[in-house]
């Protein structure tokens, strides 16, 4: 598989600073976003992987910017991460596709497996959709691909 690339969104300057710092001592190649409209800017220029996006934001919230992710970069894995939400922001998440919903605090080794993990699933989606497709069952392969 080739290196994953992570966005982290969150309008915490300090807290995506220190989290990108940690995921490169990882080896995981990570960018930052302040806010939703430089996430989409960053995402037209370079997509990533797997995106960890924060709830509460000025300006585009997470949830806006969860929508518009899965509308225009559909094999882009989300990870909710936020301390503000509540269980029905959950359920909006998942329904809307995130791939995961953590509360903050969380362990820097707890994000490390559920990033790792959406970046995995990303992969046996698109092998999947692709077994679909090559078994010519084409209209199963692309709405496949466009649930997740």
């Amino acid at each position: 598989m080739k290196e994953m690339k992570v966005l982290l969104v969150d309008d915490e300057k300090e807290f995506v600073k220190s989290l990108s710092e940690r995921m490169q001592i990882r080896d995981v190649q990570s960018k930052v976003a302040y806010g939703g409209d430089e996430a989409l800017q960053t995402m037209n220029e370079e997509l990533p992987d797997v995106m960890v996006l924060d709830l509460k934001m000025p300006g585009m919230d997470g949830m806006e910017l969860l929508r518009r992710t899965k509308k225009a970069f559909p094999g882009v894995q989300i990870v909710m991460l936020t301390g503000h939400g509540s269980k029905q922001d959950e359920q909006e998440a998942r329904r809307l596709g995130a791939f995961e919903y953590l509360r903050k605090p969380v362990s820097i080794t707890d994000l490390m497996k559920t990033v790792s993990a959406a970046y995995k699933s990303k992969f046996e989606d698109a092998m999947t959709a692709a077994t679909f497709a090559e078994a010519g069952d084409f209209e199963t392969a692309r709405s496949f691909n466009k649930s997740k």
